[in-house]
């Protein structure tokens, strides 16, 4: 019998950053960029190119590391509202980080698109499904994060699920549902991953969890036994509030305790 796969997307380096009292500097994220990949994590998200000097020079500096398991991905939003992906600087910035993942976040939550981006859903729609059709157009893989999906589903479910229509029109090559205020439950996590893997069987899913309710690595591996095949997570569970999902708990509980091989 084939062990089951999952894929693990180590965010240290930006939401792990995002902690207070943590401050990296490029040294720092090209040493632990090293030790990630000696540990054998599919991805290591190095942060987002277009937000400060010290990520954008990580992009080049990077380029130098002989990395053998890892790809690095570079973290960004979809581009603004009425706006060309082609001609929107942070678009531009994730192109010209020159890596061969980009993590584009996107708004799931009706109420997140309405009171912060101020736009229509419609719009919303489209710069999700144009930001990530250009960028595959240039070669990219394209990892999609759904930001608030399980607070924008409770709100509205049939456009949370838009939204990840969207990007799958677009040609995204993942969908990470994101509990981006960590306060949902096992339970529901493991229903509306088994609802987005029917509805998309021939996409990666993944989890992308937050430990405001303490649940974050629970959620994690509700997602793993509900077909999710991507989780991302932080080393020591380091990130903004109470942190993001530990790795270093997920990591061998997928391993020993569930015998799904991610590294």
């Amino acid at each position: 019998m084939t062990q089951a796969q999952v894929a693990i997307y180590d965010t240290t380096l930006r939401d792990g950053t995002q902690r207070e009292g943590i401050s990296l500097s490029l040294a720092d994220k090209l040493r632990i960029t090293r030790l990630l990949d000696e540990l054998g994590v599919r991805y290591i998200e190095g942060g987002w190119p277009g937000s400060n000097p010290k990520d954008a020079a990580y992009f080049q500096e990077v380029q130098n590391l002989d990395l053998k398991n890892a790809k690095i991905a570079a973290f960004g939003s979809t581009c603004r509202k009425g706006s060309d992906p082609a001609s929107d600087a942070n678009i531009q910035a994730l192109v010209d980080a020159n890596t061969e993942v980009v993590t584009l976040v996107g708004k799931t939550s009706m109420l997140h698109v309405t009171d912060v981006l101020q736009t229509t859903p419609d719009e919303n729609l489209r710069m999700i499904r144009e930001s990530v059709r250009y960028l595959k157009s240039l070669g990219k893989e394209v990892v999609y994060d759904a930001e608030h999906f399980f607070d924008g589903a409770k709100l509205d479910m049939e456009y949370a699920f838009d939204t990840l229509e969207a990007a799958r029109e677009g040609g995204a090559d993942a969908l990470v549902l994101c509990d981006t205020n960590g306060g949902s439950m096992p339970w529901e996590v493991s229903e509306l991953v088994t609802k987005t893997r029917a509805l998309f069987p021939d996409i990666e899913i993944g989890i992308h969890t937050h430990n405001d309710g303490e649940m974050a690595v629970a959620n994690s591996l509700a997602a793993v036994q509900a077909g999710a095949t991507q989780v991302q997570g932080t080393i020591n569970g380091y990130g903004e509030r109470c942190g993001n999902a530990n790795l270093c708990s997920i990591i061998p509980d997928l391993q020993l305790k569930m015998d799904v091989n991610c590294l």
